[in-house]
């Protein structure tokens, strides 16, 4: 268990309602939405006077996990490290959302069970945007790249990715709209009481 938290001037702001933090995870295949929601739902919290912040997969991996490899344990190792820094936020008030792709299922359940023992909210979210929609979107060109035989282990592709059986939400974004999906997930958070 970590030690006693610090109270900050925010614990006792007149905001009171805004300070319950949460790590709020998308994950799903690359190119499948996630960041974009992210995004645009924080900028809806943020209007809400919110406490938000991304935690980018890519930003991740080049300050925090700098050297850290793409193989199974690497890639677990990552994961833990981000649900570590995400919970660390979160229990201080701030709403994070984590677009990272976690491809397993076991990675992603130790997260969870770390939040669990921390009394931290914690809501996985699965964008369930097919193969085939995000190898068209190919946001980062990753797809083409490993079409082209350039690059090897990617997710969902020639590197497994576990879907979730039983995540917080599954969102279909290849059927709606960003603003909807992000509404979907408001939707849920406010549900849950975590705004």
């Amino acid at each position: 268990m970590r030690a006693a938290r610090l109270m900050t001037t925010t614990d006792t702001t007149p905001q009171e309602n805004h300070v319950t933090g949460a790590t709020i995870w998308l994950t799903g295949l690359p190119s499948a939405g996630k960041t974009t929601i992210a995004h645009e739902l924080a900028g809806r919290l943020r209007d809400e006077d919110h406490r938000v912040e991304i935690l980018d997969g890519d930003e991740i991996r080049e300050f925090l996990s700098a050297g850290l490899g793409f193989d199974r344990a690497d890639r677990h190792t990552n994961v833990q490290r981000i649900g570590f820094v995400a919970e660390l936020l979160a229990s201080h008030g701030v709403k994070v959302l984590v677009p990272v792709i976690a491809p397993y299922a076991d990675s992603r359940e130790a997260v969870r069970k770390r939040h669990q023992a921390e009394g931290t909210a914690f809501v996985e979210v699965h964008v369930a945007t097919p193969v085939e929609v995000c190898s068209v979107r190919d946001v980062k060109g990753l797809y083409a790249k490993q079409a082209a035989g350039e690059i090897s282990g990617l997710t969902g592709v020639d590197d497994p990715y576990e879907v979730p059986e039983t995540p917080d939400l599954r969102i279909e974004s290849q059927n709606q709209t960003v603003q909807e999906s992000a509404a979907q997930l408001h939707a849920l958070l406010t549900e849950r009481g975590l705004l």
